[in-house]
């Protein structure tokens, strides 16, 4: 794999490469896993901060030492969440988009696409084409999320004539048969409540996708699931790839993964 992005500020800003390594606007991205993510990283080293003084104060050096070293455990894990969801996920995915070779002129569906990280990186690659973000847009799964968020973004990017927003469920989704030559997926379908949930979800995928359409999901690292249920609906050359130390979100050797798909012509 191969491609890199131009720049992600560390808040959450990120200037996008297009298709033919232009850079695009900023736009704001958030933090998945949404805002408690923070505050929970900020408490635990305030809580071994305070730890740390106490044992100064009444000269317990092991214990000191204990929190002085889980403290910086945190910061290490907060340092990589951060990497992850502010630059990791943006070099993996244009690498993902780079495999696929769009052509340009391609209709893309992105399911669960939040505030438009994956949506606007692969609609500078479709200058003839259209790429449609549907969701429900929670909070809970990505700080400030909204439909209005991702339509700022596609505004700043450029990207607004290419692109449809579309309040959706992603176990229903409101797209005739055969619509989209690609679906993409990143850090959604986990969220789905339930085995059967989850199945029908990627049902819809494949259902929406043309013949020898591609399918390219992100998920945690037991999307490998997802394989049995994806050929089932009618995939082919199904494979699952664990991805890199980018894709740790804080916490190392927990690898995200990428599912492979085509459907077939039957």
């Amino acid at each position: 794999m191969s491609g890199k992005l131009t720049r992600v500020e560390p808040n959450g800003e990120v200037a996008a490469r297009g298709c033919d390594g232009s850079t695009g606007r900023r736009g704001k991205y958030g933090i998945d896993g949404g805002a408690i993510v923070v505050p929970v990283f900020g408490v635990l080293q305030a809580g071994l901060a305070s730890t740390v003084l106490w044992a100064i104060r009444h000269r317990r050096r092991s214990i000191a030492g204990l929190a002085g070293i889980a403290g910086m455990a945190v910061a290490g894990s907060a340092a990589s969440y951060l990497y992850s969801t502010w630059r990791g996920k943006f070099a993996v995915w244009t690498e993902v988009l780079d495999e696929l070779r769009l052509r340009g002129n391609e209709n893309v569906l992105d399911v669960g696409c939040g505030r438009g990280a994956v949506l606007l990186l692969t609609a500078h690659r479709l200058p003839e084409g259209k790429a449609v973000g549907a969701d429900i847009w929670r909070r809970r799964d990505q700080s400030g999320n909204s439909r209005a968020a991702a339509e700022h973004n596609a505004v700043v990017e450029g990207m607004r004539d290419r692109v449809d927003l579309i309040n959706a469920d992603a176990r229903d989704l409101p797209f005739r048969s055969a619509s989209f030559d690609v679906v993409v997926s990143n850090l959604t379908i986990h969220n789905i409540a339930g085995t059967e949930g989850r199945r029908q979800t990627l049902y819809e995928a494949v259902r929406v996708l043309r013949a020898d359409g591609r399918l390219r999901i992100v998920d945690l690292p037991n999307a490998d699931r997802y394989t049995e249920v994806l050929r089932d609906a009618g995939c082919v050359d199904v494979t699952v790839r664990r991805l890199d130390w980018r894709t740790w979100f804080g916490v190392p050797g927990h690898h995200q993964t990428l599912v492979v798909a085509t459907k077939s012509h039957d």
